[in-house]
């Protein structure tokens, strides 16, 4: 009863929470979905079965939780129900696999494998096939189109590329934060090639190919503009308030040959063939039809991108152990300072927002908003953040400081920004190096 498009609701009872009902509920009555939601099968049929579903359950409920029966569940399920026997090529809603493979050797590379260890190493090997054959560096390589995309089908192929990029974007943080390389048939492999390979299909998506084209709708100056999307081509209801009924939108809009009235800005789109050749039309939906799986990878390789080659590590404690309830910890009140005058524009908010021990030391989330208090934009700014000692998101970072985020070119008068960090103590001592307003 897992996959795509299953809904189930379970409801709580015996002490478990609702997530550990649904999933005992999914393992007991074992079945594809589509088996029974029939008319399912003619568009999203399961081709993977649900033990895939089961396992990529599992493990996001032991990363959720780190209760130790669902790590439990991969070892003793992880050869029977394929989780080691399948050598993927794709990864997307259906077939799940080579997901599963990849944070389970993120269990491995964290230690927590124990006596499954010799299976967990069987995940590893299965996601080193992945990523290898993504690189062409593998046994069996994935086709790409002579522009560099890689390719699965031609209906919707892009799914495919940007779910494959974002797992090796994560695999590539996995392999720098423990120090581990690559193990391909072509030999070993830094890290740093599947970062590197994940820019170039996001540079693909973004017009860096043969038809200088980009398949994100809005972005660029040569994007879809007949995206297979009912609202998209109609007319904006600001623009125009005339009733549009049902079979009017589609007769009427929907086989228009003209350019959307309602842009869909953002929408990544089905894509090129194996030929990197497009055709922009409504009726062609295999190649012009958005999907929110399209997107959502995307947004996670995009945000890891951002960051550069620096790299964030993956195997730090983020994954909660057993939750501890405890006091809150006094905050610090962070100082403001500023070279132009004390009582500066900018004023920087710190709080903890969570905490979980983990191997007996006790981690906090600190989550820092800075604000804008100026009636000018701030055009630049520049942090200092002393006795920080772990991970932090949300700003670019240059030698000794840190900025603003890359895609922030600056900040309004009275808007935020929001930043986070992770670390064992209190938190640490933020300040105002610099700043220039507009």
């Amino acid at each position: 009863m897992v996959g795509r498009g299953n809904v189930v609701v379970a409801t709580r009872g015996g002490g478990k929470k609702q997530w550990e009902e649904l999933f005992d509920f999914a393992d007991k009555y074992r079945g594809k979905y589509d088996s029974s939601i029939t008319v399912a099968s003619k568009y999203y049929g399961s081709v993977s079965g649900y033990n895939d579903e089961l396992l990529w359950a599992a493990s996001w409920l032991y990363q959720a939780s780190n209760n130790q029966f669902y790590l439990d569940y991969l070892g003793r399920n992880g050869d029977s129900m394929g989780g080691t026997g399948w050598s993927m090529t794709e990864f997307g809603w259906d077939v799940k696999y080579a997901g599963v493979q990849t944070l389970v050797a993120k269990f491995l590379m964290q230690g927590k494998a124990g006596r499954h260890t010799a299976v967990f190493q069987k995940f590893q090997q299965k996601a080193d096939f992945f990523m290898c054959s993504l690189l062409g560096k593998g046994s069996r390589n994935i086709q790409k189109t002579p522009g560099g995309l890689i390719f699965r089908q031609r209906w919707n192929n892009m799914q495919f590329v940007t779910s494959a990029s974002f797992l090796t974007t994560v695999y590539s943080d996995y392999l720098t934060s423990s120090r581990s390389y690559l193990r391909c048939s072509a030999g070993n492999v830094a890290p740093s090639q599947l970062l590197s390979f994940a820019k170039s299909q996001v540079d693909y998506i973004l017009g860096d190919n043969p038809r200088a084209t980009s398949y994100m709708v809005g972005y660029g100056n040569n994007f879809p503009q007949r995206v297979h999307h009912r609202g998209s081509s109609i007319v904006s209801y600001k623009v125009d308030r005339s009733f549009v009924t049902c079979r009017g939108g589609y007769a009427t809009w929907f086989s228009r040959k003209g350019s959307d009235p309602n842009l869909l800005t953002g929408a990544i789109v089905g894509g090129p063939d194996a030929y990197d050749n497009f055709a922009d039309r409504r009726d062609n939906y295999e190649q012009t039809e958005p999907a929110t799986y399209n997107n959502a990878p995307l947004l996670g390789v995009l945000a890891r991108l951002s960051s550069g080659h620096s790299g964030y590590s993956q195997l730090l404690p983020v994954v909660p152990a057993p939750v501890v309830v405890r006091r809150p910890m006094p905050i610090r009140k962070p100082r403001v300072t500023s070279p132009v005058r004390a009582s500066g524009p900018v004023a920087i908010v710190q709080k903890m927002t969570g905490s979980w021990v983990s191997k007996g030391r006790t981690y906090y989330r600190y989550s820092t908003t800075v604000t804008n208090k100026s009636p000018r934009a701030l055009k630049s700014l520049n942090l200092s953040i002393k006795n920080l000692y772990g991970p932090i998101w949300g700003l670019s970072r240059s030698v000794n400081s840190f900025g603003l985020p890359s895609w922030m070119h600056s900040l309004q008068s009275g808007k935020s920004l929001e930043f986070v960090y992770i670390h064992s103590t209190t938190p640490a001592n933020v300040a105002v190096s610099s700043y220039t307003l507009a």
